[in-house]
């Protein structure tokens, strides 16, 4: 990884994509970790976390973190999640943040230098392509070494660096307390809750 110290730089983390892509890698995440390697490589002004929420009575497994994340240098962007009744009558949950993390990418561009994009979704190829004709800098974060691979061709094509989560996995690895089962199916917490109801 290129280091570029003094660039002003944002991270933008799409948190159900970086969800996916460490679990597809076999790791959780330590956002403290994650915060603190950014910060000694780069000029860090803003780490933006997005994620969708439940607005319900139940427990979501997702609100402890981003509580976390909200007292710990993160800037924690969400909205309320949309629960619905797919075709086969399992609750599912929709809750989409590539709007909103593409209006910041854009709102920030005459501010920054680099703009640090966590995500694999080939959807944003255009709004890095608008934000490097300002002259903005643009790495995507996200992972070929999953299976399948979690990063479009495209995104990887445009963006003017291309970093593997698992190249950086070591670095930004919670440590763990049991050994996990790689049968377990790759899920946002906020997925759990729309498992069918026996």
């Amino acid at each position: 990884m290129i280091n570029h110290n003094n660039e002003r730089t944002s991270l933008f983390i799409d948190g159900s994509s970086l969800y996916s892509a460490s679990r597809g890698l076999g790791f959780d995440v330590d956002y403290r970790k994650l915060l603190e390697y950014f910060s000694k490589r780069y000029n860090l002004l803003r780490a933006n976390y997005y994620a969708a929420i439940l607005d319900t009575e139940e427990y979501s497994p997702i609100k402890p973190l981003t509580d976390w994340l909200s007292y710990n240098g993160y800037f924690l962007v969400t909205k309320t999640a949309r629960e619905y009744t797919d075709q086969n009558g399992r609750r599912r949950i929709k809750g989409n943040m590539d709007i909103e993390i593409a209006v910041d990418m854009m709102e920030a561009a005459p501010r920054i230098d680099h703009a640090i994009l966590f995500t694999g979704d080939s959807d944003f190829r255009r709004v890095v392509e608008a934000v490097q004709r300002q002259g903005v800098r643009v790495s995507v974060v996200s992972s070929m070494r999953s299976s399948p691979p979690l990063i479009g061709d495209e995104l990887r094509r445009q963006t003017d660096q291309f970093i593997d989560l698992a190249d950086i996995a070591d670095e930004i690895t919670r440590r763990q307390t049991e050994p996990r089962t790689r049968q377990t199916p790759i899920r946002h917490p906020a997925d759990q809750l729309s498992e069918p109801e026996e």
